[in-house]
C-alpha cells in the first residue's frame, strides 16, 4: 500500500472550507498515509473549462503540473475538481505532446478521497471509536456521480460508520443549483433547484448532510440558513474525522 500522496486541497477548501481539509489530512493520516501538500496549487480550472474558456483553464491548469514530482496518488477532496484533473487536463494540453503526456500522467494519479479511502487503502473504522447514533442524508455533487462515478463511495463509507443511518431523499440525484458559473449566469433557476433540494432533506427529518463537494455544502448551507432549516452541513472528511473521534491509527 502506498506510504505517500499528495492532496491538492482545492481553491473552495482553501478560501471557504479549509476544516475540510485539514480533516482529510488527518483521516489519511490515522491510516498511515503521509500527506505532503504543495503549497503553489492553485486552482484546477474548472470555473473557467466550464464557462467555455479553454485559454484560461489551461494556464491554471500549467500552472499545478509541476507540482506533483514524485509518483505518489494525488487525493483531491471533491468529486468536481477530480473530475476536471483526471477527465479534463490532457484535453487541454492534447496539442502539446510534452505538456499533453506530462498532463496525463498527473490525470492517473488523481483519486477522489473517497474512491481512495474506499479502494486503495480499503479504509474502516477504528477500533475504539465512539458509537454515536445519528441519521444524516448524503448529497453526491453532479460531476462525482455522473463522471467520477463516487456516489457508490460516498454511500460506502458512511454506512461503515457504526451508529449512523443514512436516509435517502426524494431529490437525491438532482443538482443542488451550484453548478460553478452556473448559479451565477441562472441564479434565479439555481435558487429554485436549491430550494427544492433543501425542502427534500429536511423531509426526512434528518439534520445533518454529508457530502465530499464543499461548493454543493456552501450552496447548500446557506440556502437552507436562509430558510432558517435546521441543517448542518459537512464535508465527508470531517464527517469521517468526527466519527473516529481520532481514536487510534490503522496498520
Amino acid at each position: 500500500m502506498t506510504r505517500n500522496v499528495y492532496l491538492f486541497g482545492t481553491c473552495v477548501i482553501d478560501l471557504f472550507m479549509p476544516q475540510a481539509g485539514l480533516d482529510a489530512v488527518r483521516v489519511l493520516e490515522a491510516a498511515g498515509v503521509t500527506v505532503h501538500y504543495p503549497r503553489g496549487q492553485s486552482c484546477c480550472g474548472q470555473p473557467a473549462w466550464s464557462s467555455g474558456s479553454p485559454d484560461e483553464a489551461r494556464a491554471v491548469a500549467r500552472a499545478q503540473l509541476d507540482l506533483f514530482p514524485e509518483p505518489w496518488p494525488i487525493i483531491v477532496p471533491s468529486g468536481s475538481c477530480a473530475g476536471m484533473m483526471r477527465k479534463h487536463w490532457h484535453e487541454l494540453f492534447r496539442d502539446d505532446p510534452v505538456l499533453g503526456a506530462q498532463a496525463q500522467a498527473v490525470a492517473e494519479r488523481v483519486y477522489e478521497f473517497g474512491a481512495f479511502l474506499l479502494h486503495v487503502l480499503e479504509w474502516t473504522m477504528p477500533a475504539g471509536a465512539p458509537i454515536v447514533s445519528e441519521d444524516v442524508v448524503l448529497h453526491t455533487s453532479c460531476s462525482a456521480r455522473r463522471e467520477m462515478g463516487t456516489r457508490a463511495h460516498g454511500v460506502a463509507l458512511v454506512d461503515a460508520v457504526p451508529g449512523v443511518t443514512r436516509v435517502e431523499h426524494e431529490r437525491e440525484s438532482e443538482c443542488c443549483g451550484f453548478g460553478g458559473s452556473f448559479s451565477i449566469k441562472h441564479a434565479d433557476i439555481s435558487g429554485a433547484m436549491v430550494t427544492d433540494k433543501v425542502a427534500s432533506m429536511r423531509a426526512t427529518g434528518c439534520r445533518r448532510v454529508v457530502s465530499a463537494d464543499c461548493a454543493c455544502l456552501l450552496n447548500i448551507g446557506h440556502a437552507a440558513q436562509h430558510q432558517g432549516a435546521p441543517l448542518a452541513v459537512e464535508h465527508l472528511a470531517s464527517f469521517l474525522w468526527r466519527r473516529i473521534g481520532g481514536a487510534g491509527e490503522q496498520a
